[in-house]
């Protein structure tokens, strides 16, 4: 395995992110900068770095690997780790598995962390087909302000409808206080809310696009769905999420971290309508097929799951 420690923190903003790397067995086409965060360090020493390269070690170590994820979506990933450790099992997406179980299971299997409004689900209801930005950055990430405003008046002056999810605690540091002359810009066209049962709103047809922080649960739930994305990755894998999504499985386009109004309006127009936006609002149809396909009777994720489930039993 190879490591390029960073020299000093000047790499943020001297061009380095932009090195390409072309080591990684499985994974082309990636630059430093879409590298998991904690990996871009200039510390050997660093807590997070090296827990994560013990967990990893420990992981092919293991007498078997269970993915969220499905063959053909990481097929040349998943073939480098099965050269290393032989018993991998792709199962995803977990959250389209669960709907082929029985009702009582699926309705255990739910990820939230907070008090879902559904209330949101009866005002989609009441908006046109593929119309609505549906915008939610996850249980973590944080911002500030300004580009909270950003946001904001980017979705207003797209002039489509928007279901925003703003959680208690996304700004950092304060209360998350939108402007008044936005909120009366937006009467009629924006639903606000704390929180939302993702997965309802994902499935919903008025959703056109989703604005995403680009963490795996989002992205898959959205796969599963055919939802194209606009992605603004916070932290963590979400870099290397949001890579892959607008390359190599061309179904997302990516913001600037330093977002502006502009270009937030812009990317939901030209996904809502322009012509690139079209090849990937077909791409995030061909992938859901894909997925869907995954968790059918004979697809990849059924009879990954009915070998693991045979092996499990069979080593009681």
């Amino acid at each position: 395995m190879r490591f390029i420690f960073l020299v000093d923190e000047g790499f943020v903003s001297d061009g380095t992110l932009e090195m390409a790397i072309d080591w990684i067995p499985g994974m082309p086409n990636m630059r430093l900068k879409d590298l998991p965060s904690f990996i871009r360090t200039t510390d050997p020493e660093d807590t997070m770095f090296n827990y994560l390269m013990e967990v990893s070690q420990e992981c092919l170590e293991s007498s078997s690997i269970i993915f969220n994820t499905f063959d053909e979506f990481e097929k040349e990933v998943l073939q480098v780790i099965a050269s290393k450790s032989p018993n991998i099992y792709a199962i995803g997406p977990l959250t389209s598995l669960s709907r082929n179980l029985l009702e009582i299971q699926h309705k255990s299997l739910n990820s939230s962390l907070w008090k879902e409004d559904t209330s949101c689900i009866e005002w989609l209801n009441t908006m046109k087909p593929k119309s609505v930005v549906y915008v939610n950055y996850g249980s973590v990430t944080v911002m500030s302000n300004h580009h909270l405003e950003e946001f904001a008046w980017g979705l207003a002056n797209s002039k489509y409808p928007f279901l925003w999810v703003i959680r208690p605690g996304v700004v950092m540091g304060e209360s998350a206080i939108l402007p008044r002359e936005f909120m009366e810009a937006i009467k009629g066209k924006g639903f606000i809310t704390s929180w939302c049962p993702q997965q309802q709103v994902l499935s919903h047809p008025a959703i056109g696009v989703f604005l995403t922080h680009c963490g795996w649960n989002s992205l898959l739930e959205a796969v599963s769905e055919g939802v194209p994305l606009i992605c603004w990755p916070f932290f963590g894998d979400q870099q290397t999420n949001c890579r892959y999504s607008c390359t190599t499985w061309g179904n997302g386009m990516e913001i600037n971290p330093d977002v502006k109004r502009k270009d937030v309006e812009a990317l939901v127009k030209e996904i809502m309508e322009g012509d690139n936006g079209q090849r990937i609002r077909q791409k995030a149809l061909e992938w859901k097929k894909k997925a869907k396909s995954a968790i059918s009777v004979g697809g990849s994720s059924i009879t990954n799951f009915d070998r693991m489930i045979k092996e499990a039993l069979r080593q009681g």
